[in-house]
């Protein structure tokens, strides 16, 4: 659906922006890495010196996996009064009954929008807290990846299905209970866009085509469960 006529501004402006947002990162990153590599290896006695070849692979994977996570919540966070239009422009294609919009409410979409990303950052950030402590526990720090994997899959779930939510004024709280009832759907299809987020510059693409799976998902699924 992301390359139908009727969705085709809809989608190139969120998309334009996480690739504005994505390249200014990778630029401003590359411009640090020699700073920060050699701020790591300067502890080093001359004797370990070799051990810079075995950091530097290291080093340069975990900045791109940083660079990775950071991108999707900062371009999430930027293009969400965006994602938030193609979200409900979707909706409409799918016969969805709306709120109307005045054109007070088209002037507070933009804080609005931002605010429902501040809440999913709130939702997110002391269930976080709880995995990274558990990731230093033995035994259970041997499966703390796959523990990250399933929640952040979780994550974009509620990411990528809230647009579709928000849009009918359903509040976050409630939306969340009606994933849950439709947790085995709801989360295969947020590890799917986990695995997809993963592939270099797929991810750029895989933003507003989760949004528009996102919505399909909440219109199709989620909400026909609760009128059965």
């Amino acid at each position: 659906m992301i390359f139908d006529p009727a969705l085709r501004w809809f989608v190139l402006w969120p998309l334009l922006i996480n690739i504005m947002v994505f390249c200014g990162m990778v630029y401003w990153a590359s411009l640090q890495f020699s700073h920060w590599m050699n701020a790591l290896t300067s502890w080093l006695p001359h004797w370990l010196s070799f051990m810079t070849y075995l950091i530097w692979p290291l080093f340069a994977l975990g900045m791109v996996s940083a660079i990775f996570f950071t991108f999707t919540i900062v371009g999430n966070f930027i293009a969400s009064p965006f994602n938030a239009l193609l979200s409900e422009k979707v909706q409409v294609m799918e016969g969805a009954s709306l709120p109307e919009m005045a054109l007070k409410d088209w002037i507070i979409i933009v804080p609005k929008s931002l605010g429902r990303e501040l809440k999913k950052l709130f939702y997110y950030l002391p269930r976080a807290l709880i995995l990274l402590i558990l990731s230093f526990i033995p035994v259970i720090n041997l499966i703390s990846p796959l523990l990250w994997f399933a929640f952040n899959g979780w994550m974009l779930t509620i990411q990528y299905c809230d647009y579709a939510a928000d849009n009918k004024s359903i509040p976050f709280k409630q939306m969340t209970t009606l994933l849950k009832k439709n947790s085995p759907t709801a989360w295969g299809f947020g590890l799917m866009v986990n695995l997809m987020m993963l592939v270099p510059l797929v991810n750029l693409l895989i933003i507003p085509a989760a949004v528009v799976g996102g919505t399909l998902l909440w219109e199709r699924r989620v909400e026909l469960s609760t009128r059965g």
